[in-house]
């Protein structure tokens, strides 16, 4: 879990004081992601060895030189409460995205003690804002 000092980017969502404290990833919330990824949206659940290998996959990535964004909500424990993963791949240009990116959706988890609190809905939201404000304009959910 990452404690830095990352602004967080405060939505209105529906929690205790009417707002979700929202923040970008680091590469040091990787494992985080990954273990949600891996607890809330696989049908199996990774072995610690997979938790590793794609641990080591995203730190990189979540760099800023690198291809994936993410934004998370911490939760009071610090453990992660929700998260939504964006993977950048190239695609061929068009004129409705001339740079030839399209991030997929990678994965939206919210740990079962948040939900039906708007968190996924909040990281998602910043997700799309962020790559929209880096120009990307093809998106793809699977």
């Amino acid at each position: 879990m990452n404690h830095d000092t990352t602004p967080a980017l405060i939505l209105g969502s529906p929690d205790a004081g009417g707002q979700t404290p929202v923040r970008a990833a680091t590469p040091a919330d990787a494992e985080a992601i990954v273990r949600m990824r891996s607890t809330y949206i696989l049908s199996e659940p990774l072995s610690e060895e997979w938790i590793r290998r794609c641990t080591a996959e995203l730190v990189p990535r979540l760099t800023a030189a690198g291809d994936a964004r993410a934004f998370v909500i911490d939760a009071p424990d610090g453990s992660m409460a929700a998260c939504a993963l964006g993977l950048i791949h190239p695609v061929l240009p068009a004129p409705a995205y001339p740079k030839g990116l399209a991030p997929r959706v990678h994965a939206v988890a919210t740990h079962p003690d948040f939900w039906r609190r708007g968190y996924a809905r909040a990281v998602l939201t910043a997700l799309v804002e962020q790559l929209h404000t880096e120009h990307v304009t093809l998106f793809e959910l699977q």
